[in-house]
């Protein structure tokens, strides 16, 4: 195994099997035949055809086009069609800073194929090689990569927080990290895929922070999503991620991406140009 496997995971599938998800003619999302089958038994919401899906002529505000899609989805998910119900709204917009077109329950988002944001934290200590990295393991009752290694503090970035303040929010929810303390985070960049999984079309942005903790810091989780922490070399961390799949699939591309801001993975290694382009897919 190397580094490289861990891109190859998130690597984009083959986009035939998928048709686009339009709103006002915009493309906003790839939705799956079987998905847009079930789709167009409610012609009152989705219009279905041979090459996408789009939101009925009709329905052309923000709050009317949000209630109408939520109606059907809960259908959807009262016959297990969606499943993992969060009552989380996601916008649905062309890109980060657009204007939402409309709000979309967040277990909804990979069966429409729509591009969905996140944070993620790396929460370290010390240098060199004698650093530290808290590691997060899931617990197994998680619908999505349960009991696989994650981030000290990662979530998805729904409707109405900014960035900073969803990163406070799970950074406490996650990780019991003061408010006071989860706000000294650095924003370091991000890291984007597009990728098959059970749950759907994953095309997700993720925005990446790190965080120095001190040495007396230990993380208590409170909302149930981590089962235990450990507090790794990070030359653990670094094997675990290239000759292991224990880490989440997304959680690796940001451990990646530490190692090679942190100058763990160097210009001179054999795949690091590889390495730089696929955290970026």
């Amino acid at each position: 195994m190397s580094f490289l496997d861990r891109i190859a995971a998130c690597a984009p599938p083959e986009t035939s099997r998928y048709r686009t998800f339009r709103v006002d003619g915009i493309e906003v999302g790839r939705v799956k035949d079987d998905f847009a089958a079930a789709l167009g038994n409610f012609p009152d919401v989705f219009s279905v055809s041979g090459d996408g899906v789009e939101l009925a002529g009709g329905l052309n505000g923000f709050e009317q086009r949000t209630k109408a899609v939520d109606g059907v989805l809960r259908r959807l998910a009262e016959r297990q069609v969606i499943r993992g119900w969060r009552e989380e709204k996601y916008p649905v917009a062309t890109s980060f800073k657009s204007p939402a077109l409309f709000h979309m329950e967040r277990a909804a988002v990979p069966l429409f194929g729509v591009r969905a944001y996140g944070v993620h934290m790396n929460g370290f200590l010390g240098a060199g090689a004698g650093m530290k990295m808290w590691i997060g393991r899931r617990g197994l009752d998680r619908l999505v990569a349960p009991g696989k290694l994650d981030q000290i503090v990662a979530g998805g970035q729904p409707a109405g927080l900014s960035l900073r303040q969803n990163l406070i929010k799970e950074s406490a929810e996650e990780a019991s990290i003061p408010a006071e303390l989860a706000g000294k985070a650095i924003a370091v960049g991000g890291t984007s895929y597009c990728m098959e999984r059970a749950e759907g079309l994953r095309r997700d942005l993720l925005f990446n922070f790190d965080l120095e903790l001190p040495a007396d810091f230990e993380p208590v989780n409170n909302d149930g999503e981590i089962a235990e922490f450990h507090l790794w070399p990070i030359e653990q961390v670094i094997e675990t991620v290239r000759d292991t799949d224990e880490f989440k699939f997304n959680c690796s591309l940001v451990v990646i991406d530490f190692l090679i801001r942190h100058g763990f993975i160097e210009p001179d290694h054999a795949d690091y140009v590889e390495l730089v382009r696929g955290l970026h897919g």
